[in-house]
This record gives structure tokens, C-alpha cells and sequence, in this order.
């Protein structure tokens, strides 16, 4: 068995973390919004480093449920 208020509070960082991504997408509009300035260069590294984030909480959260929690759900990549 694994902790679960530990899943709870990485599953409520992942929402946190996918909500920040889409809120600084909604600005950008095409690839070359990023590039065109420093602005849309930060907003870039910004969602890259919480696209970081939820890949290494995703990790966390199979490592403490010793890959059972996943398997549930076969269907999401």
C-alpha cells in the first residue's frame, strides 16, 4: 500500500502546474509568439520548466504507487 495523502497532494501540484500551463498559453497564438520577443521567451521557459515539473511529479507518483495506480487507467498514455 502506498500514502495516499502524499498522491493527493502530488495529483493537487499536477493541477496546479497544468492550470499555469494553460494560463500562459493563452496568449500565444502561434510557434513564433515565443521567439518574437523576450516576453514570449519567458513565457516559453516557463511552461518548459513546469512541463518539467509535472514529468518528474508523474514519475514520483508511479514510483510511491509502485506502478499500480497507472495500470488502472490503461487507456491514458
Amino acid at each position: 500500500m502506498y500514502d495516499e495523502d502524499l498522491v493527493v497532494d502530488i495529483l493537487q501540484d499536477l493541477h496546479f502546474s497544468m492550470g499555469q500551463i494553460q494560463k500562459r498559453f493563452n496568449a500565444i497564438k502561434s510557434a513564433d509568439d515565443f521567439v518574437r520577443d523576450d516576453v514570449g521567451l519567458e513565457k516559453l521557459d516557463s511552461i518548459c520548466l513546469q512541463l518539467i515539473g509535472v514529468g518528474e511529479a508523474l514519475k514520483q507518483l508511479d514510483k510511491i504507487t509502485q506502478g499500480e495506480l497507472f495500470s488502472k487507467y490503461p487507456q491514458i498514455d
